[in-house]
């Protein structure tokens, strides 16, 4: 019988599979592209970059998230009783006190960010608060203190680095293409160079989309991971299940909800009816699992 460790197991062991995936898909773009120019520095050059532009993002993306949502850094006499849920679950984590915000915001969501446990920070909206009772609210800072103690948001950059270096070398290679770049390794069969050119071609427009669906695969494992193990934190899984369909029942949208950051909050902030089935291919473009398969696995069904 399926419980809580062994969807945690599984999911972890999933969500490293699809990383190994990520890192293959890169080698063989990174190949591919040194053997069409037969030159290496470029790979070089296009690493570097990608690396730099999200080293930065890495460093500043609490703050960058925090502003896009409108958060608000709260004390504790302002929240008190959201101040001592967050304090008693990090002690039990054994993880530092996160820096609490608050976003005015009717719909109830919330989210975890910060690159490490020392930065870590939990947003929750006033939506949120005012919608679930103790052991819900309990269920969802379990849920996003997870994603901080399960260092969720270094394997996010991690995939951001790969994506956008997936992205980027496939514009540099059909881009110089397109303008007759590069050395096309004269001599041979010319037809073997065609079908070896028309499938880079191929590949290059195909890769950002494939790195996208890995990526929102990845996010979605990580949501359900955060769920097994915030519901092992406060040892009652109907704290968050309960907490998550009343969550999906609401029908607005956040106020400032943004799809760049749409993956970080505990439920989709762009509504979309949360149907019960979801066909395969939709399934492969959502930030998140749909929300009667995680209440389904909380609840051990």
């Amino acid at each position: 019988m399926a419980t809580l460790y062994t969807h945690q197991g599984s999911n972890n062991r999933k969500t490293w599979f699809l990383m190994s995936g990520f890192f293959i898909v890169v080698i063989f773009i990174g190949w591919a592209v040194s053997w069409y120019f037969q030159s290496p520095i470029l790979l070089y050059v296009a690493v570097a970059f990608s690396i730099l532009m999200n080293v930065f993002s890495y460093w500043y993306s609490d703050k960058i998230v925090l502003k896009m949502a409108g958060a608000k850094k709260v004390k504790r006499e302002e929240y008190f009783d959201l101040w001592n849920i967050v304090e008693n679950l990090s002690i039990t984590a054994g993880l530092p006190m996160p820096k609490v915000y608050i976003i005015n915001d009717p719909a109830p969501n919330a989210f975890a960010t910060g690159r490490d446990a020392e930065h870590g920070v939990v947003a929750v909206t006033t939506g949120l608060l005012g919608m679930l009772n103790k052991t819900e609210l309990e269920g969802v800072i379990g849920h996003e203190l997870s994603h901080i103690g399960n260092k969720d948001i270094l394997i996010s950059t991690i995939v951001v680095v790969l994506v956008g270096f997936v992205t980027l070398l496939s514009d540099f290679f059909l881009r110089a293409t397109f303008w007759g770049v590069g050395n096309r390794r004269q001599g041979g069969d010319g037809r073997a160079g065609l079908i070896m050119l028309l499938i880079g071609v191929g590949l290059a427009i195909l890769a950002p989309l494939i790195a996208t669906v890995i990526k929102l695969a990845i996010s979605r494992k990580r949501e359900f991971l955060a769920d097994a193990s915030g519901a092992l934190l406060t040892r009652y899984p109907e704290g968050l299940a309960s907490g998550l369909e009343k969550i999906s029942g609401y029908s607005g949208e956040l106020k400032r909800a943004n799809h760049a950051t749409a993956h970080l909050y505990i439920a989709d902030p762009f509504k979309d009816k949360n149907p019960k089935k979801v066909s395969f291919m939709h399934k492969l473009f959502l930030t998140h699992p749909p929300v009667q398969e995680r209440v389904d696995a909380l609840r051990g069904k």
